[in-house]
């Protein structure tokens, strides 16, 4: 059927089915990708648009329902050319991390504060109950709708949509359908020299921090052997026209990565952190990367980069007290420039570097500018990008498009483990192959087809005829006792673990006060709000693939394996993407796109839909902590003994000084899919040991608080033990508040997770029927120096308010090998409506080095919940998720 829909002022004329959702021709019809795919099923909130002023989500809402309406999104939300109070409240409050649930969540609020003027928390809670943040920062949120609904009042103070930053200096695309060079072999595997790097760079300096093969420079003449690269490579293109490029492997999925390393190189050089484009996660022309995980990216990345700066100033200022007869010491360097005492002589970097093509190769150990020194780093700063964001401009990968790009899906397994035994697929037959446009691709066990569009290819797939083989498996139910059953070897990450030191059957033996217990941890998913895609594109036996993935490195040596193709003529492009939060590693839905466009022709974009995004994914291992531990009559730690099995050995050591102790992992089978998570095995660990705390301090009578620190020997764990306790209103001369008589109880827990130091105070509320209230929770936190604080402030919120999810509810349900709640109807995520008083303190630590600050923050946070809760009412809760339904049962 034909209609028209005015959208966002415009009418715009439609062919539509009638079941075709609004969101579908708002996308792949118009090109309008601000609204944006998450569920398919209204439950995310991802993709709300406004039908005149009302919120409505374009998922579940048929295209020929908006037939002759106003539908605005969130690319027409600004009026002649000024921001919506929603857009500017968002970008002040920094309510933001990955940006691609935040249209969505605009035009929520601006629905809202056109029916409410001023909604309070709990209305606004309550009335966005239906959106969803996966990043968490849900009290950026709050704060941003409250000012905006001082700014619906105050219109001139408004301001201004914000440009576009330049991009110049690298003669490079940075989406699909923008034809652009790419150099002739990969800057990783080529020469560091002029030859390769000003095949693409304007003329200008750069300076390159990387250790070749046997330590020296790569040889000229073509790609050579990969060697093992620990990733602490970077390099820094100064540019002629006064641009300054940073290249680093890492890649932004809402860490603000990207921000902190534009404010580091920014400070090094004396130029604004907004001048300084950062390239991330293009194996064409970024250094090599092991990957952005483990909440490396600010400890390996940031330390190179710094040291390239660094020696790009001090090339620049010798260059420039060359020029002008003065010594280097004399110049002063500031925006760009470079100036003598009084100002004169003075020059800028480009005109400085006018016809030059420089390398220089530099010592990692460049001298840098101390953290103590710092002008702009360790400042607050906006994230880049986040203009884009609020405007709708920001391209994720699964806006992108390429010139007559066909869609593909693929034929997945029934259940977890299922083979394939035939099918009827093969290329031009079948009923799937009758359908219009419809390419059916098979490749070995490999199948899919792929058509103009996503919903042809979709139901091409549904009418392939194949038969499968499956196997019994176990339940959610059977999961405790199957994992103790199952036992395996393990290797690499996965390999069994053991630390023993003293002895520690005969301290437990010999203990006056002795606990055991067992603690567990479900399966939980990632849900990234945005789901798995990629746009792969071949010309000349090459093949490019955009696509939101970890570890671009390693899925480019993915994809060669699986098309059997040289690294060198795959590039993967990966565009900032919408959270991952360790799930989105590897190159599987990279690997799907290049095969099916192989074989097609044309390029092909592959989305995976929000149940895929569950079954054909990866899960953070479930596991069972068994703890051991004893003490003497004075209360001081004598053994302890914790055995991990499945989850890993993240954390698992104890920080506490305790004279025998052993820890072990145990790899199991698991029987669902598993693999990295934010933090992964390290807060299943911390739960158990810092549970299992308290649980000692209670049966010696000792104040979990006290008891804590007369164990601890690192002054920085302390510190932020006593930090996270004063918050909270305990002391270890006072003790610790004493329970409620409306069922109130505190809590605490400490951890140490990659490098970063953090202690998490909780404060909850049992009602007589046990429903459960987290009422209050403050995380301190110790990273070292501090780059951005706000936006490690953002973080630390985000992965406290994604610990409440874990702690509390998220679980995966499972049998016969299939998941049995993979939509977002069905498995819960933390909402607005979760979010209690939360508070955030940073301890900066300007003679440390910079640690991660996703991943610490959320290892604290069940066990605080948990020892409030014993505290409260009593009730030892020894299984993640603590609450599913929100109340609380027996021990269980």
């Amino acid at each position: 059927m034909e209609f028209t829909i005015i959208v966002n002022g415009a009418g715009r004329q439609v062919r539509a089915a009638a079941d075709r959702s609004l969101l579908e021709v708002l996308r792949d019809d118009l090109g309008v990708t601000g609204p944006k795919f998450g569920c398919g099923e209204g439950a995310c909130g991802a993709c709300t648009v406004l039908i005149g002023r009302r919120a409505v989500t374009a998922c579940t809402m048929p295209a020929s329902e908006a037939a002759g309406q106003r539908v605005t999104t969130v690319e027409g939300l600004a009026e002649d050319g000024i921001l919506h109070p929603v857009q500017q409240a968002w970008l002040e409050a920094g309510a933001m991390q990955c940006g691609y649930c935040t249209p969505g969540w605009l035009m929520s609020a601006a629905a809202l504060l056109n029916q409410v003027a001023h909604p309070d928390d709990a209305r606004t809670a309550t009335a966005l109950a239906g959106n969803v943040c996966r990043c968490c920062t849900y009290p950026r949120i709050q704060r941003a709708i409250r000012r905006a609904a001082e700014l619906m009042e105050q219109p001139e103070l408004l301001l201004p949509v914000p440009r576009p930053a330049k991009q110049a200096g690298l003669a490079r695309p940075d989406g699909p359908g923008q034809p652009g060079p790419a150099p002739a072999v990969p800057w990783d595997l080529a020469a560091k020299d002029a030859d390769s790097f000003f095949q693409l760079l304007s003329d200008g300096l750069v300076t390159v921090v990387a250790a070749d093969e046997d330590g020296r420079p790569g040889m000229p003449g073509g790609p050579r052997q990969a060697v093992p690269r620990t990733g602490d490579d970077a390099w820094v293109h100064v540019g002629a026209d006064g641009t300054v490029t940073a290249f680093t492997g890492k890649v932004e999925a809402g860490q603000g990565t990207r921000t902190a390393l534009a404010l580091v190189v920014a400070e090094e050089l004396a130029v604004p952190a907004g001048s300084v484009r950062v390239v991330m996660g293009d194996t064409s022309v970024s250094p090599f990367d092991i990957g952005t995980f483990a909440s490396r990216s600010m400890p390996n990345a940031a330390p190179p980069l710094r040291a390239a700066a660094a020696a790009s100033a001090r090339l620049l200022r010798e260059a420039a007290a060359q020029r002008f007869g003065v010594r280097p010491a004399d110049l002063t360097a500031a925006g760009g420039m470079l100036a003598g005492p009084d100002g004169a002589p003075s020059i800028s970097y480009g005109d400085l570097l006018a016809g030059q093509r420089r390398v220089e190769r530099i010592a990692a150990d460049e001298p840098v500018r101390p953290a103590t020194a710092w002008r702009s780093a360790g400042q607050p700063a906006r994230a880049l990008g986040a203009a884009e964001v609020v405007t709708g401009a920001k391209c994720f990968p699964s806006d992108l498009r390429v010139d007559g790009m066909l869609h593909g899906c693929v034929l997945r397994p029934p259940a977890f483990g299922a083979r394939l035994r035939s099918s009827g697929a093969s290329p031009g037959t079948g009923p799937a192959a009758e359908l219009a446009g419809v390419q059916v691709i098979r490749d070995g066990d490999f199948i899919g087809a792929v058509a103009p569009d996503r919903a042809t290819a979709l139901r091409a797939v549904r009418l392939i005829d194949a038969c499968w083989e499956t196997a019994p498996q176990p339940a959610t139910a059977d999961l405790d006792a199957y994992l103790r059953a199952h036992p395996v070897e393990g290797k690499g990450w996965l390999s069994p673990f053991r630390h023993e030191q003293g002895d520690v059957g005969a301290a437990l033996s010999a203990a006056q006060v002795r606990l055991d217990a067992s603690y567990s941890a479900a399966y939980i998913a990632h849900v990234p709000l945005e789901p798995r895609a990629a746009v792969a594109r071949w010309a000349d036996g090459r093949v490019t693939v955009w696509v939101g993935t970890s570890t671009p490195f390693r899925a480019r040596g993915e994809v060669a394996a699986a098309l059997g193709i040289p690294e060198s003529d795959v590039e993967i492009i990966v565009p900032d993407y919408g959270g991952g939060f360790g799930g989105k590693h590897g190159g599987a839905v990279a690997i799907e796109a290049a095969r099916l466009a192989r074989a097609a022709g044309p390029a092909v974009k592959v989305q995976w839909s929000r149940a895929e995004e569950f079954h054909c994914g990866y899960l953070r291992p479930a596991a069972l902590i068994d703890v051991a531990a004893g003490a003497d009559a004075a209360g001081g730690i004598t053994g302890w003994s914790a055995t991990n099995i499945n989850s890993g050995q993240a954390g698992l050591l104890t920080p506490y000084r305790i004279p025998h102790q052993r820890v072990a992992y145990q790899p199991a089978d698991s029987p669902l899919p598993q693999g990295p998570y934010r933090a992964l095995a390290s807060t299943a660990n911390h739960f158990a040991r810092e549970s299992a705390m308290d649980e000692l301090a209670g049966r010696l009578g000792a104040d979990p608080l006290g008891f804590r620190r007369r164990h601890l020997d690192d002054e920085r764990l302390a510190a932020v033990l006593r930090t996270a306790a004063a918050r909270i209103g305990w002391d270890e001369t006072g003790g610790r508040p004493d329970p409620g008589a409306d069922g109130t109880g505190t809590g605490i827990a400490l951890g140490i997770e990659k490098g970063g130091r953090v202690a998490t105070a909780a404060q909850v509320r049992v009602a007589a029927g046990g429903a459960l209230q987290i009422v209050r929770l403050v995380t301190a936190f110790d990273c070292g120096a501090v780059v951005s604080p706000d936006n490690l402030a953002n973080q630390v919120e985000g992965a406290v308010m994604m610990g409440l999810g874990g702690a509390m509810f998220e679980a995966i349900d499972f049998a016969g090998g299939r998941i049995l709640n993979a939509s977002m109807s069905g498995y819960r995520v933390p909402r607005l409506p979760d979010l209690p008083e939360l508070e955030v303190v940073l301890i900066d630590q300007p003679e440390q080095p910079s640690a991660g600050g996703g991943e610490a923050p959320i290892v604290a946070v069940a066990p605080a919940i948990a020892n409030a809760i014993a505290h409260a009412c009593g009730v030892r809760l020894r299984s993640m998720p603590l609450a599913p339904d929100g109340v609380v049962r027996a021990a269980r």
